[in-house]
């Protein structure tokens, strides 16, 4: 008896904290015209996120069928959760492991990233040219502008990753990244909170991926809006290059 076929695309979304967003990400991303599945991990948010997921899929356990017509579907959503917050790299790693589709991207929960941009991401990966796929907000894309010292901080990281990889992305710490799914399940990660970003880099770097970069938009927001990586996580990003270029 063959298996039935699960969706082309799983959308893993690790959340921590993301009250304000979390429900209109959902809608972003279930507009998108796509045969996908969404999965949610939420890394024990203390803010009532938590509390919003629960309800979410109560209600899709409820009733499926009537929950297809309502805006936010919540028969579309798969929810986890962490007993206690762990960090980005843990809640990804969680979601990597319950996706079903040929391909997953990984979204954040706080509006940065815009979903629609999906079929672009995916596309190197459907044409068969690539196997990892990285969203780069330095290509061209319209941004926000905000933060000198950020992009400044993000393009040494970038380089210094490069260095190690051989590779000539322009954004390692995009959040956008597509990847064949046995591929990026049969790749052992580690890193809790953002190192997966070098960590995951430089893995598809020794196993030589045929990656892509793809230009994306991207509308930061401030720390009073809610954005969490700091200094310590870029000082934490350079021993992650170090540790998976050279000893892993």
């Amino acid at each position: 008896m063959s298996q039935e076929k699960g969706p082309k695309v799983s959308i893993v979304v690790p959340v921590f904290n993301e009250r304000a967003t979390i429900e209109e990400i959902l809608r972003r991303i279930q507009a998108v015209d796509l045969d996908k599945e969404i999965i949610v991990v939420d890394d024990g948010s203390t803010d009532g996120t938590k509390e919003i997921l629960a309800t979410l899929a109560a209600r899709a356990a409820s009733n499926p069928l009537r929950l297809q017509r309502e805006e936010l579907r919540a028969s579309d959503v798969r929810v986890f959760f962490q007993e206690r917050n762990q960090g980005k790299g843990a809640a990804l790693r969680r979601g990597f492991r319950e996706a079903r589709g040929d391909i997953v991207i990984v979204q954040d929960a706080d509006l940065e990233y815009n979903p629609q941009e999906y079929l672009g991401l995916i596309d190197p990966i459907e044409r068969g040219v690539a196997d990892v796929v990285y969203g780069s907000r330095f290509q061209g894309g319209p941004h926000r502008v905000l933060f000198f010292w950020h992009s400044v901080g993000n393009r040494l990281l970038t380089t210094i990753s490069n260095i190690f990889s051989d590779l000539n992305l322009t954004d390692v710490w995009t959040c956008y990244k597509a990847f064949k799914r046995e591929l990026l399940q049969g790749i052992s990660l580690r890193e809790d909170r953002f190192g997966f970003e070098p960590e995951v880099t430089a893995k598809i770097a020794k196993i030589r991926c045929r990656v892509y970069e793809v230009p994306i938009s991207y509308e930061g927001r401030t720390y009073v809006e809610g954005k969490k990586i700091t200094w310590k996580d870029g000082l934490s990003g350079i021993w992650c290059i170090l540790r998976y270029s050279l000893f892993d």
